[in-house]
């Protein structure tokens, strides 16, 4: 009889999730089947891809544009991302320093592949994007944790960080503006970091793709930050500032010498990227300047009366996010802990959050919700976790 037998990564992907993923889960099993519940445990923004996007990716779908595109990604794409990059960071950014990718997820995942082996060390910061950890366990490297300031809205812990470096700490990762904090890296951490980790021979990613929602702070690139690039890499994406989750867009900004390997490993697992969303990429990106602005106000408003309406509910607290589209409530004075919190509000109040401890043992007692509705719906949601509450 046969005997399947499966590689190590296989078994490190065969990760038991269920009390994290099962509470979204079940929202969206009881939505499915007719129930009201209200959806507030995944970073999917409601807003549509506006319409001259899609209609330019439907005009380029017309043209022909079905075909192999090259590995490094379209060149009118990556044109356009480096002129961005260079007016952001004010340091000359060529399109052979530029790499697209089926979306941000993808560019973290190979990234990373190309920079870390099992034996390596990664430092990340807490409270860490819970979407990263299939990839931590993909490629398998010591997954270094540093806590956060909670009480200063979740700031770096530069002493932390710099302790936790080791001979084998190959890569510091971090996600600025951050999920689900929404915390943005100040110019002068960047900066700091920057020259810390190159002098160590360690690379600095920074995942940024929330980089065009920011509120009351200005998001600064680790680009423009830094003094030298040689260790700088930089990620972001389409999805959430463009509400294009489902076209899978993203890039890579790095020197040219970090640019070969990418490309290697790219060329070799999904072997390019659609020709007509990249062609609708562009096009978004050199015609997005009126509506980033209205996407970032409709958030930014949306926030502001997510936190009016905590403010009115006694037991719980949170901080005022810089940029992105979460809150991150602390429940701990009403509840044993977020999970505990997040599955009584769906059973009893049909609202779904994230129990903060998918992002670290630092936020077991907080939970995840995302502005992903409109104000009316959000009122319907939060007048449901006040009479629950009370």
């Amino acid at each position: 009889m046969f005997k399947p037998n499966f590689s190590q990564t296989a078994a490190r992907l065969n990760v038991d999730d269920g009390d994290l993923w099962q509470i979204h889960t079940d929202a969206m099993t009881r939505n499915a089947a007719g129930d009201d519940i209200i959806i507030m445990s995944v970073g999917d923004p409601d807003l549509p891809t506006i319409d001259p996007i899609i209609e330019h990716a439907v005009t380029s779908l017309y043209r022909g544009r079905t075909h192999y595109s090259p590995g490094m990604g379209e060149l009118n794409l990556r044109e356009k991302i480096a002129a961005i990059e260079t007016d952001a960071s004010g340091k000359m950014t060529s399109a052979d320093q530029v790499i697209i990718f089926p979306g941000a997820t993808n560019a973290v995942f190979t990234t990373l592949s190309c920079l870390l082996d099992t034996e390596s060390e990664m430092i990340i910061t807490e409270p860490t994007y819970v979407g990263y950890q299939g990839i931590f366990n993909a490629i398998g490297s010591c997954i270094v944790s540093v806590p956060s300031i909670a009480q200063q809205g979740f700031k770096l812990d530069l002493k932390a960080i710099e302790a936790a470096v080791t001979p084998a700490t190959r890569v510091l990762l971090l996600n600025t503006p951050g999920n689900p904090s929404g915390n943005v890296v100040s110019a002068e951490e960047l900066q700091h970091l920057a020259n810390f980790t190159l002098e160590r021979d360690i690379w600095l990613v920074c995942d940024e793709v929330y980089s065009m929602l920011s509120f009351d702070k200005a998001h600064i690139s680790a680009r423009r930050a830094a003094d030298k690039l040689d260790n700088v890499i930089i990620i972001d994406g389409l999805s959430k500032s463009h509400a294009m989750t489902g076209w899978r867009l993203g890039w890579v900004v790095a020197s040219e010498s970090v640019i070969e390997p990418l490309l290697n490993f790219t060329s070799a697992t999904v072997f390019g990227c659609s020709q007509f969303i990249q062609d609708a990429a562009a096009f978004a990106l050199e015609n997005d300047a009126t509506y980033i602005a209205s996407v970032r106000e409709e958030y930014r408003a949306r926030r502001d009366y997510a936190l009016q309406r905590i403010d009115r509910i006694k037991g719980i607290s949170c901080h005022r996010p810089d940029a992105g589209m979460f809150l991150l409530p602390d429940v701990s004075r009403i509840a044993q802990d977020g999970y505990s919190f997040a599955r009584q509000l769906l059973d009893e109040a049909r609202v779904s959050v994230l129990p903060g401890a998918g992002f670290g043992e630092q936020t077991k007692n907080y939970v995840r919700l995302s502005l992903t509705h409109d104000l009316k719906t959000l009122g319907v949601a939060f007048d449901r976790l006040e009479e629950f509450v009370q």
